[in-house]
């Protein structure tokens, strides 16, 4: 296995966690969320937002932004193998990167800074309707974002590259 295709398959290998991870949040974490009461609910994802900080997470989230364009510059010239490297990082980069950047993040901040102690019941419940349903649509768009990605990785991995 040449050095180029054992970076490539730790790109797959990051970009497969990270679609992993958003996934699975999508299909146990919200609905489990959602089912909570207001004050339960906020709690809660402060909770998982302040734990998802961590080198486990920071791998594949930002290994990824990185290893993307990495590989695909090493793949320049390879034909199809690089023009789905290249699709695969535009979609990571700004559909799961740049949306959890610009969107989730700034929500989770402004959730981190939320006193539910001394909140009313009626401000929890104002609250989260502001958040959780924003929160959950920019979550779906980095999930598709991120397993696409994967899929055109996986896709390169397998296609046969052209000489240069």
């Amino acid at each position: 296995m040449t050095t180029i295709n054992l970076f490539l398959l730790v790109t797959a290998l990051a970009s497969g966690l990270i679609a992993g991870l958003f996934y699975a949040y999508s299909c146990s974490v919200n609905p489990g969320l959602g089912a909570l009461t207001d004050a339960g609910y906020l709690a809660a994802m402060q909770s998982i937002n302040r734990a998802i900080l961590n080198p486990v997470f920071f791998f594949s989230f930002i290994g990824t932004v990185l290893l993307l364009p990495l590989s695909t510059y090493q793949h320049f010239g390879t034909g199809s193998r690089f023009y789905l490297l290249l699709g695969a990082t535009l979609v990571y980069v700004i559909g799961t990167f740049g949306v959890t950047v610009v969107g989730n993040v700034p929500l989770n901040e402004a959730l981190d800074k939320m006193n539910l102690t001394g909140a009313s019941a009626r401000e929890l419940a104002a609250y989260r309707l502001r958040f959780e349903g924003p929160w959950n649509k920019l979550h779906a768009i980095r999930t598709y974002a991120s397993v696409i990605s994967f899929i055109m990785v996986i896709l390169a991995c397998l296609t046969t590259p052209s000489k240069p």
